[in-house]
């Protein structure tokens, strides 16, 4: 039981690394489009 916990506590971790990584992505990349549409 408590390898499970610790199993998906890990898991929950890595998902919101990788949530993170992908706010960070869309951000830049939206960012990215609008400074290519200004030009």
């Amino acid at each position: 039981m408590a390898e499970n916990m610790k199993a998906l506590e890990r898991e929950n971790r890595e998902l919101h690394q990788a949530i993170e990584i992908l706010r960070k992505a869309s951000t830049y990349f939206a960012m990215a489009e609008l400074d290519r549409r200004s030009k």
